[in-house]
């Protein structure tokens, strides 16, 4: 039962009452309109009883609702405020609908006035432009991402911060909301990265990450910088066939700019971290070029490498110089051998070989026959000296 039909129902009862009660105090009614009057006022009485018992449960419910709303907002404001980092709700815009307090100290800012800004607007105004391109990026991707930014909290100094960001999504018909957590990068990360001239962390680009097997899309305007894991670099031969121009670790720049091949293709071999270089920056600064030539040199000195083991006739030559090279680019020492760090699979190294998988697979049966190769638990390569 509804509110408006109730309330009809009782104003109909009302009305109804007035006039019995009327009529008896007149005398105008007779003896057995009198006796059934009765009756009917009982009858009227216990429906009144009754709706009045279903509007107490529904009352009594929709408090036992709110309360139990309001102890779970609770909880969920305990639970926000007790993680030590800055957290954030924000819609896709980057609009904050939550904050908890260590976000308001963080960006010194009233924590109930954040509610309403944009998160861009502590952004410091040279990474704004970048910000917010990463920020409708996320929408495409369903995973956590991982960015490096420089933050200008209100009448505060600028600083550089960790980011981790993920897309919340929910039904069809609901907005997408993003999840944060900003984290200050202290002054010992910051001595660390002094320390290391090879490295771009402390610069502010953004920072991403992507998953083994994935595609990494590739603008002629930016420049990739590995942080961290490996991107497989591919073009194709004139009659269709996958061949490997390069393997980009830890440091290695690529990117279209970098290339004069008219098709050319990235893919990560393991859960890889990236950062993303304007191209018109690293034109314009002395410093940046400085970070990035070693590397790009490094590369060059890889395809050429590359290049040679092509030229080679025999698979098993390609096979066993193409390892070699890998030793040398991924290898980490261990007990009985060189144990490549990331996982390669057989079709990996067919594309490197220019050859069939089933080549590569047979060819590597032999050496582990010959006892000069081995895999690990994990299916890792291990070289044998």
């Amino acid at each position: 039962m509804n509110a408006t039909a109730f309330t009809q129902q009782i104003k109909a009862m009302s009305d109804r009452l007035v006039d019995l009660y009327q009529g008896i105090n007149t005398f105008s009614l007779p003896p057995a309109h009198l006796s059934a009057a009765l009756p009917e006022l009982g009858i009227a009485f216990e429906r009144l009883q009754v709706a009045a018992e279903i509007l107490y449960q529904q009352n009594e419910q929709l408090s036992l609702a709110d309360q139990t709303v309001k102890a779970e907002r609770q909880r969920y404001q305990e639970l926000l405020e007790f993680i030590p980092e800055a957290c954030l709700l924000t819609d896709a815009a980057g609009i904050i609908q939550e904050a908890n307090g260590v976000a308001g100290k963080l960006l010194n800012f009233p924590q109930s006035l954040l509610i309403g800004k944009s998160l861009t607007t502590f952004v410091t105004h040279e990474m704004r432009q970048q910000f917010q391109v990463e920020l409708q990026r996320l929408q495409e991707r369903p995973w956590k991402q991982e960015w490096q930014v420089r933050l200008q909290p209100v009448q505060g100094v600028a600083f550089d911060a960790n980011v981790l960001v993920e897309v919340n999504r929910h039904t069809s018909n609901q907005p997408l909301t993003l999840r944060w957590l900003l984290r200050q990068l202290s002054d010992r990360n910051q001595v660390q990265v002094a320390e290391q001239p090879d490295s771009n962390t402390n610069v502010g680009y953004p920072l991403q990450v992507y998953h083994k097997g994935e595609t990494i899309p590739l603008n002629p305007q930016t420049i990739w910088q590995v942080c961290s894991g490996l991107v497989k670099l591919t073009t194709f031969s004139p009659n269709g066939q996958q061949v490997l121009v390069g393997l980009a670790g830890a440091s290695a720049p690529f990117g279209p700019s970098l290339s004069v091949l008219p098709f050319y293709e990235a893919t990560a071999l393991a859960d890889t971290k990236l950062w993303c270089i304007p191209l018109s920056e690293f034109l314009t600064s002395p410093e940046l070029k400085q970070r990035l030539l070693p590397a790009i040199s490094q590369r060059l000195r890889q395809t050429e490498s590359l290049l040679a083991i092509y030229g080679q006739s025999r698979v098993t030559d390609r096979l066993h110089n193409l390892l070699q090279l890998l030793k040398q680019e991924l290898g980490q020492p261990v007990a009985d051998g060189t144990r490549l760090s990331i996982r390669l699979t057989h079709e990996d190294l067919a594309t490197a070989c220019c050859t069939t998988r089933v080549t590569v697979t047979r060819l590597l049966r032999q050496l582990q026959q010959q006892k000069k190769l081995s895999v690990d638990s994990r299916h890792h390569l291990i070289l044998k000296a």
